[in-house]
């Protein structure tokens, strides 16, 4: 089964507004998503039934998801790539299909030179190489693939701020 948005469409939605307690709220679990409703409360100044309610409308509202974040390079993934992909046709289904593949971590529809982008991790250059050339370029619909390998991570940032 495809996977697919992480952050399904809100644009037509009204954005959730945060208070000063929910931003609080927010960063502290930027910086540790295990803390205790018990832990994080004396932190934003409430409760801790309060701060799990406050917490529950952030997450139900889609506003916070709470994930596990791996280190790709210590899981045995030196070779990251992001690869550009031109198409033609139906983007979301062919979004779909390479979000299927094994090694694809990303994908977001784009303007500009390419139409779809893909964040690819792998054990080896030819294990790149087989999904660039062997998987995607195959797709129907696409046009060109290419991809650009990362020398190194320099910035990896899950804490923007709130405020």
């Amino acid at each position: 089964m495809a996977r697919r948005a992480v952050f399904p469409d809100r644009r037509h939605r009204p954005p959730l507004v945060l208070d000063d307690t929910d931003k609080a709220i927010v960063e502290a679990l930027q910086q540790d998503g295990r803390l205790s409703y018990a832990e994080l409360a004396p932190r934003v100044g409430l409760s801790a039934p309060a701060t799990r309610q406050r917490v529950q409308r952030l997450l139900a509202s889609g506003a916070v998801r709470v994930v596990a974040v791996t280190d790709p390079l210590t899981l045995g993934y030196p070779v990251m790539a992001m690869v550009g992909v031109r198409a033609s046709g139906d983007l979301v289904a062919l979004a779909d299909a390479v979000a299927s593949l094994d090694g694809v971590v990303y994908v977001v529809l784009a303007s500009g030179e390419w139409d779809l982008l893909a964040e690819v991790l792998c054990g080896d250059t030819g294990s790149l190489l087989g999904i660039v050339n062997d998987r995607i370029k195959t797709l129907p619909g696409v046009l060109d693939a290419r991809a650009s390998v990362y020398y190194a991570i320099h910035t990896h940032r899950f804490t923007w701020g709130v405020r």
